[in-house]
This record gives structure tokens, sequence and C-alpha cells, in this order.
């Protein structure tokens, strides 16, 4: 049974046919992705050594969509209690803070500021570099290889920020299999109309959910070319707005925010699936513009 909760939502359509390789690639990669999830879990379990230990102080890195899941895994393992833990831009990293270990979360292993950042550390802080590429170089003193996650032809990054979060949730003893469930929903389904419409997207999330929301907000700003923000959702206060505006939240609505979008005019999206298996209607409306565009 559905446990999606869309409010404001009463027409439907298709989404628009993908015309090009390279939007056909993202579409596989979308679909592919509770398999990927599942595969990273299995995983975390064989691999738990390299991994963040309990206790430890953590420096997450990671640039674009990359970073963001570094955000939201790093307020996941704070919130779980398994150590401080920061995220950073993998540009913008404090070299004078003392941590346990650095975990990079890169696709290509081939980014030039991971590759400063990470031969900076070396023989400082151990660190594990967490990547799509089978042919990244060792970048770190331990590589995962999540090859079955790669995208090298994709027109949107979807399978390897959500594989990568997926792998680091189930190393915090997470399971797994009602995110996997409820990506599979995510695919499945229509997109509502009212979405496929929309000229203005705000995206709320708080905890580790704001990481989430940021990867949003940066794959329909990036690759839809549509005006999209981020908020913590405790500090979003919304406007008078035109219909095309949504606000979409990942995980529970205060009733305060339910009333305050509906007097200012715009539609509010809410689901309670999994916030990581949101994320992937997000990417398929992304994929959606994508394909308008190329039509």
């Amino acid at each position: 049974m559905s446990r999606t909760r869309d409010t404001h939502v009463t027409d439907v359509t298709h989404p628009a046919v993908l015309s090009t390789s390279s939007t056909s690639s993202t579409a596989h990669g979308v679909e592919g992705q509770p398999d990927c999830w599942t595969r990273a879990a299995e995983m975390a379990v064989r691999h738990r050594a390299l991994l963040p230990q309990r206790g430890e102080r953590v420096a997450v890195v990671g640039s674009g969509a990359s970073f963001s899941m570094a955000q939201a895994y790093a307020a996941r393992r704070e919130a779980d209690g398994h150590g401080e833990t920061d995220a950073f831009s993998a540009s913008a990293f404090l070299y004078g803070r003392e941590y346990d270990r650095i975990v990079a979360l890169t696709r290509t292993g081939t980014a030039p500021a991971m590759l400063r950042l990470l031969g900076k550390v070396h023989d400082n802080v151990p660190s594990v570099a967490i990547t799509a590429s089978p042919d990244a170089p060792g970048i770190a003193d331990h590589t995962l290889r999540l090859d079955f996650a790669d995208e090298p032809r994709a027109a949107v990054a979807t399978r390897f920020p959500t594989t990568a979060l997926a792998l680091l949730r189930a190393h915090l003893g997470e399971n797994l299999d009602d995110a996997t469930d409820d990506a599979y929903e995510a695919i499945e389904e229509t997109l509502p109309s009212v979405l496929l419409g929309a000229s203005r997207f705000t995206f709320l999330g708080s905890g580790w959910t704001y990481g989430i929301a940021e990867a949003a907000a940066q794959l329909m700003r990036d690759n839809a070319g549509t005006w999209a923000q981020a908020y913590q959702e405790l500090e979003y206060r919304p406007r008078p707005a035109a219909e095309q505006q949504v606000t979409w939240v990942f995980g529970d609505v205060p009733d305060r925010l339910t009333e305050a979008v509906r007097e200012s005019g715009g539609t509010l999206i809410a689901s309670a699936r999994d916030p990581l298996a949101e994320l992937v209607r997000v990417q398929r409306l992304a994929m959606a513009a994508l394909g308008r565009a190329a039509a």
C-alpha cells in the first residue's frame, strides 16, 4: 500500500518521453537505484572495518551531490550517537581540525580538489574513498569501489550519490528494506502534473534530511534549469506565491507549515516515504525536464 501523501495534488499526467542517449542513461540509473542500495548494504557489512567506528571523530568530504550526501550522513551519524562528524566541500576542508578518519565521496576519484585534500592528509589521518569508477586511482588509504553505481554517460547524477549514502546508512545499522521498497514506488508512480508544470521549487529538510533537500535543489537548478532553493524547515517562511510554486518537504510536516503554504497560494508536496527514496522522485522530475528540452 502506498504511503505517499501529496497535498493539493489532484490532476496527474505522465512525464515526457526522454529522447537522447544521455537521458536514456539517466533513466537506467534512476531505475537501478534500489538494487544498488541493496548491494551497498551488503558491502557495508563486508567492509565495516574500513568505515568510521563508533566514537571516532570523522570528517566526510565531497563535491556537488556527494557533498549533500556527506551533510546528510554527518547529521545522521551524530544524531544516532556514533560520534562527532563534520561535512565539508572538498575545496573548503579545514585542515587545522583533528580527525580519527576521513571519508571521501568521489564518483570519479579524479577531482582536483579531492586529490589535493587527500594528498595533504596522507600519513596523518586514515582515509577511505568511496567511488563509483572501477579505474579510479588509489587516492586514499583504502578505496571502496561501488562500480555497480557508476553512470559515466548519465545526464543527471543519480545512482552514485544515493548509493554512497545507502552504504553509510547501512554501516550505521539501518535496515534499508523500506527505503528500497519506497524507491520502487517512486520509480513506478506517475508524476503529478502540478510538479511537471511548476516553475519554482523550495525543498525543506531538518536534521539529516536537510542534505537531501540540498541535493534536490541542486538537481532542479543544475539539470532542469529551474528556480530552486533549500531551507532548514524551521527557517522557512512561505510568502505569497504563484500557483506554479511548490514547497517540497522531506520528512514530517508540522501543521503550521501546511496552513502557511495553503495561505500563500502554493502547493505542498510531502511523503511518508524514506527521504532518500523521495529524492528519486526529484531525479525523475529533473529527467522529465531534460526530456522536454531534448524533444
